[in-house]
């Protein structure tokens, strides 16, 4: 099978050109990377799909998605809603793909809200944070359709035999928290493989984890962790190379240095995953570099190789079976 993903080339803080240079480093023969962008770029070789508009990062989403149909974001989206793309990949307007990709991919029946699933580099294997974005306002049942989401991506993607599930909470105990991780962790204890609340500070330790939380929240984990992340790698580099003895202290540790920081990384991953549409879209940060994108783009063709909108929806459609044989019926 050859997984063909629409890859937007004008979102990027960098410019095209390192999109493009990302896309030609994933190609395979396997997976083709079909550029969206200007008829005058340069795609070296892959596949063009003309879109002669951008939408910014400025603009309104919604908005922008509605008067700019000839932009690439839009194009690259309607590419997967049309059956030309498998999957789509996009560094631009968070905003403006949830909107796009809602209009034009639409959502899987039964799926109440799409959600933004993040691979966390934890320290004994990878977590999953899920919603990281989309949805700043979310209510409980939210969530608990958040869990099944992310334990979907974590089993089929990331090989994880049995994820479990946790809640991001301000302490650990049940009782802990605001009135909408007090409602969604009743709704959470109902499910197998609820193990309870978790902590920001656990977000990189353990793995095999799905950290479920409203897109606010998990919005501000989020960007505080890759800052933290960042500053702490660039400190270590600036203190090492500070002095001599540095300098020969850094030979010593430069193998494990480099370990942890292709670990940490954000671009290892490249992007994270919208669940819950008909067809596969990842969004990757606004200064990717080129092998983030390469990544990204590896990224979508994994989940569309282990079929995770077709699980997903496979899924919801057991959850209303059983749902309807556990409901008493009424004796006439």
């Amino acid at each position: 099978m050859t997984i063909r993903v629409a890859v937007d080339a004008m979102g990027s803080d960098r410019g095209p050109e390192d999109i493009v240079a990302g896309a030609v480093e994933a190609a395979t023969d396997q997976l083709q990377p079909v550029i969206v962008g200007p008829s005058t770029l340069d795609t070296q070789g892959l596949e063009l799909i003309e879109a002669p508009d951008v939408i910014e990062m400025d603009e309104k989403p919604t908005e922008a998605v509605r008067a700019k149909e000839r932009s690439s974001l839009v194009i690259a989206c309607r590419a997967v809603g049309d059956g030309r793309a498998n999957a789509v990949v996009s560094p631009g307007n968070t905003g403006a793909m949830l909107a796009a990709s809602l209009l034009h991919i639409r959502r899987v029946k039964g799926v109440l809200r799409p959600a933004i699933a993040v691979v966390i580099p934890a320290r004994d294997g990878p977590n999953v944070l899920i919603d990281a974005g989309a949805n700043a306002d979310a209510r409980p049942e939210h969530l608990a359709q958040f869990a099944e989401m992310g334990t979907i991506l974590s089993r089929e993607v990331l090989g994880v035999a049995s994820p479990r599930v946790r809640l991001l909470s301000i302490g650990e105990e049940a009782e802990k928290g605001n009135q909408l991780a007090l409602d969604a962790h009743a709704l959470l204890a109902q499910r197998d493989g609820f193990e309870g609340n978790t902590e920001g500070r656990n977000l990189l330790t353990g793995g095999g984890e799905v950290v479920v939380t409203d897109g606010f929240t998990g919005n501000v984990a989020l960007k505080l962790l890759e800052g933290t992340i960042r500053a702490i790698l660039d400190g270590l580099r600036t203190e090492i190379t500070a002095t001599t003895r540095g300098k020969l202290g850094g030979l010593l540790i430069r193998p494990a240095a480099r370990r942890l920081r292709t670990r940490l990384d954000p671009d290892t991953y490249g992007g994270a995953y919208l669940l819950g549409l008909r067809g596969l879209a990842v969004i990757a940060h606004g200064n990717s570099s080129s092998r983030a994108i390469a990544n990204a783009i590896r990224l979508a063709a994994r989940g569309v190789e282990h079929d995770v909108v077709g699980r997903l929806a496979q899924r919801l459609q057991e959850e209303v079976l059983e749902s309807a044989r556990s409901t008493p019926t009424t004796p006439e």
